[in-house]
């Protein structure tokens, strides 16, 4: 069985057509994305009827797909800047509300056995309520993500994302972070390949290049709230000489 892991996509079409016709030429079976379809990227609806129409997919929540779901407080929570809030207002406004029903059945953890080898998927650490994500650590050690995701204790595998550096670790389980699909400092869009083999995983990381060119364009021309600290925190500082 072949399986392709993605995760935070954030609305960034370009980089989420390029990753699944780079992953269409591996023939996989299934494809889980683990959390943050919408959020931060200027396509949001667009990304989002991508995704849902693609066969084979697999969701679980992030907190920016929780944020559409639920909905916004009147303020911005803690932790959230203004500007961030604004943006996820706009991210909401371009989402068809019927939509919210349709996301609120994605799980926050999959645990599940794939030819018997048992692994999860989760967006991240979640806490004891099993719907708020732990603070990222920025560079996990093995010790940490046991910590962190102690409630798979009895899988083989995890593959979460969140934080955006793609990151292979073992440690009490083997943790996978495909990487930022959609916010990454240079135009390539990650992912990536396991095969399950005799009760074993074999893993591979994969990158492709896209053309963000209509990234910039749509982020502008749609004036996404939010999108000059964006360009800079999200995506490496590229757009803004442009």
């Amino acid at each position: 069985m072949k399986v392709a892991v993605i995760t935070d996509a954030h609305a960034n079409l370009p980089a989420l057509q390029a990753a699944l016709n780079a992953i269409k030429a591996h023939g996989v079976d299934a494809i889980y994305h683990t959390g943050d379809a919408v959020g931060i990227g200027p396509f949001p609806a667009e990304t989002l009827d991508l995704l849902l129409n693609t066969p084979n997919m697999r969701f679980v929540m992030g907190d920016y797909d929780a944020y559409f779901v639920d909905g916004l407080p009147d303020a911005a929570p803690e932790g959230m800047t203004a500007e961030a809030f604004e943006h996820q207002q706009w991210t909401n406004a371009m989402l068809d509300p019927a939509l919210r029903e349709t996301l609120a059945a994605w799980p926050y953890v999959l645990e599940l056995e794939l030819e018997d080898v048992p692994v999860a998927f989760v967006h991240y650490g979640l806490a004891g309520d099993g719907r708020t994500f732990a603070p990222i650590i920025e560079e996990p050690s093995a010790e940490d993500l046991d910590k962190l995701f102690a409630r798979h204790e009895t899988t083989l595998a995890v593959f979460y994302g969140h934080a955006p550096k793609k990151s292979s670790l073992q440690g009490r389980a083997m943790y996978i972070n495909p990487g930022s699909l959609g916010c990454q400092t240079s135009a390539t869009a990650n992912y990536c390949i396991f095969d399950v083999r005799r009760g074993n995983l074999v893993i591979d990381h994969h990158q492709v290049v896209y053309d963000d060119s209509s990234l910039y364009d749509a982020f502008e021309k749609r004036a996404v709230p939010g999108r000059v600290p964006f360009y800079q925190a999200f995506f490496g500082g590229r757009f803004g000489g442009r």
